[in-house]
């Protein structure tokens, strides 16, 4: 389905492991203009982010959480991911070093709390978008109960989605299950600068969450689909890495997660264990060679917890 949306007229204004367990704290909403008063930090003290230009119009805001993009447009900013509960007021603080504009429309890549967890912090009359699945998800969350049920995403697309136009013009895709099964896919069009979410989060042992519609099996596929899918693009910014990635790189984690897949199935067809198979694995040199690292521990189980999910998916133990 595909939905042409002009970003002039969203405009409503006047103007897991923190990632797994999706957790959001109370935060103050600001002046309406995407501006924030702070309220809900606690008395750790302020939250500090980094920002990058990325383009003239394109800029990478780095710290609590996930990786947020802010792109300035005619008539504000959009931001796509708003990371972990606390953070808006960080976010705003570099979004004003780089522009007086207001925030005007966020995008949430997917369901997780250190992407979607300073939703709240905004105006809630902010335009919210996500893939309908992310909505379905974040439906489910305590974050997201209630009253902060305005701060769930107000509109969905399901296979492709448009938002403005010309310069301004961000195309969002969606190409099955990797991470969860609504990962949106945000490219800057003009810019040929690719949002990936968690989808693609860096060189590492992929971020599968089966209780999101995670997807093991099917996350090389998923990955070669967007590869093959989004033309025109020269940098990625991905879910969690420090630097920019290219297309090459998607290239190579695809290519990687579908040759983890055919070597699942070979320790089961050996007879093996996710145990035995878990100890046995290590990534392969021509895939380590361009950075790709599997560490057993971490974010939903690391390799291991892939290992684990690959058997299940393929119905074994």
């Amino acid at each position: 389905m595909r939905r042409i949306v002009l970003l002039g007229g969203l405009i409503a204004i006047g103007g897991l492991s923190l990632a797994a367990a999706g957790f959001q704290a109370p935060q103050g909403r600001g002046d309406g203009r995407g501006r924030g008063d702070g309220r809900g930090r606690g008395p750790q003290g302020p939250n500090v982010a980094q920002i990058e230009k990325v383009k003239d119009d394109l800029y990478e805001i780095t710290g609590g959480g996930g990786n947020t993009a802010a792109f300035i447009t005619a008539n504000g900013v959009v931001l796509v991911d708003t990371k972990l509960a606390g953070w808006g007021q960080a976010i705003l603080d570099k979004v004003k070093t780089v522009t007086d504009k207001p925030v005007v429309e966020i995008i949430n890549t997917h369901t997780h709390g250190d992407h979607n967890g300073s939703n709240e912090y905004w105006h809630p009359s902010i335009e919210i978008v996500a893939h309908a699945n992310t909505k379905a998800n974040m439906e489910k969350m305590d974050a997201f109960k209630g009253a902060k049920a305005s701060y769930l995403p107000k509109h969905t697309f399901t296979d492709r989605l448009d938002i403005g136009s010309g310069k301004e013009l961000i195309e969002l895709y969606y190409f099955g299950a990797a991470h969860t099964n609504g990962d949106a896919w945000v490219l800057f069009k003009a810019d040929r600068v690719l949002h990936a979410g968690d989808a693609f989060a860096g060189l590492g042992a992929p971020l599968i969450d089966g209780n999101n519609g995670g997807s093991a099996v099917e996350y090389g596929k998923t990955l070669e689909k967007a590869f093959k899918g989004i033309q025109g693009v020269d940098s990625i910014i991905t879910g969690h890495a420090n630097k920019l990635m290219t297309m090459a790189d998607l290239k190579t984690f695809a290519d990687y997660n579908n040759d983890f897949v055919e070597w699942v199935k070979t320790e089961i067809k050996a007879g093996k264990t996710s145990d035995q198979a878990t100890m046995e694995y290590k990534v392969p040199e021509r895939f380590a060679a361009k950075g790709v690292t599997a560490s057993t521990t971490g974010l939903f189980g690391g390799i291991k917890g892939n290992i684990e999910t690959a058997y299940k998916e393929l119905g074994k133990k």
